[in-house]
């Protein structure tokens, strides 16, 4: 059995914008949480956080949707949020965020699901859509991709996981305001360092980088060269919403739409804001996901 910590609920009392119900489910014997709002029987839309945020994330996106008649569905990663937290980085593998996330779409038997995904939530996401594409109705993706392990990584990476894996400071909310545009308030500081008040909740947010596949050895690089497969034969909706000003990510919108066929025709829009686009053009990114679904 997995030794993990979870985060004590008064921690989460009082955040600003984030007044949703708690939903929990077992995945492998750990606690994951989600946000589920909107009619229960309209199809979902599936949005997936990234590193080192959580469900927070999406609190500016959740209504505008849920108020256009969806469902949305929005998770804590394993390591996050309100979800339980492994205690060790060794924890933690692109793998087992894959079986944990297989398990949430499968016992809450999502189908017509649309993704909406950033950061790691591509990472898992894409691969999750393609892992089980019959589940999967279309794919909305800002500032994210899909890496096999055979692209150029960006310097700006290198030094974001040889911080997260060797620094003594890891101050979550920081993170998250150093890659957005907007400043934030103190409260939304809280909000972000909520999940951690200390450093051994943090193994999570440390061990992500590391998982990126960095060269075709990676034990993730075969499966994800194997969803490439499927994405490159994707004929439902695909829409890129990345950001202008995200240095890691920059170019993998135009990359994704020359090589996804699902991209093709579609309303692809580029949103003001730094790597977390969700905090700076929340609003934007809802209704071009809520423009998309109204035609498909």
């Amino acid at each position: 059995m997995t030794a993990y910590i979870r985060t004590p609920d008064e921690r989460f009392k009082n955040l600003p914008n984030y007044q949703f119900d708690e939903n929990y489910l077992d995945v492998g014997g750990l606690r994951m949480h989600y946000l589920d709002e909107g009619p229960s029987s309209a199809d979902p839309i599936l949005m997936l956080h990234g590193e080192p945020s959580w469900s927070y994330l999406y609190r500016h996106m959740i209504p505008v949707c849920s108020a256009a008649g969806h469902r949305v569905i929005a998770p804590d990663l394993i390591g996050f949020g309100k979800s339980d937290k492994p205690l060790k980085v060794t924890d933690y593998s692109y793998l087992s965020h894959m079986n944990w996330l297989e398990s949430l779409i499968e016992q809450l038997d999502l189908t017509n699901i649309t993704l909406v995904c950033q950061d790691w939530g591509s990472l898992l996401g894409l691969r999750l859509a393609a892992e089980n594409e019959a589940r999967f109705k279309a794919i909305v993706v800002g500032n994210g991709m899909l890496p096999t392990g055979e692209e150029k990584i960006p310097n700006a990476f290198k030094y974001w996981k040889a911080f997260a894996l060797n620094s003594p400071w890891f101050p979550i909310a920081r993170i998250v305001e150093y890659g957005s545009f907007k400043s934030f308030s103190k409260d939304e500081r809280r909000a972000y360092d909520a999940p951690f008040p200390n450093s051994k909740y943090k193994a999570g947010t440390r061990a992500f980088p590391a998982l990126v596949p960095v060269d075709t050895n990676d034990p993730a690089s075969e499966a994800n060269k194997q969803a490439w497969k499927v994405l490159e034969k994707w004929e439902k909706p695909f829409l890129t919403t990345f950001s202008n000003g995200d240095p890691i990510t920059r170019g993998g919108d135009k990359y994704m739409q020359k090589r996804i066929p699902g991209a093709k025709g579609m309303k692809h829009v580029t949103l003001k804001g730094g790597h977390f686009l969700q905090e700076d053009s929340g609003t934007e990114f809802a209704m071009a996901v809520n423009e998309m679904l109204a035609v498909v």
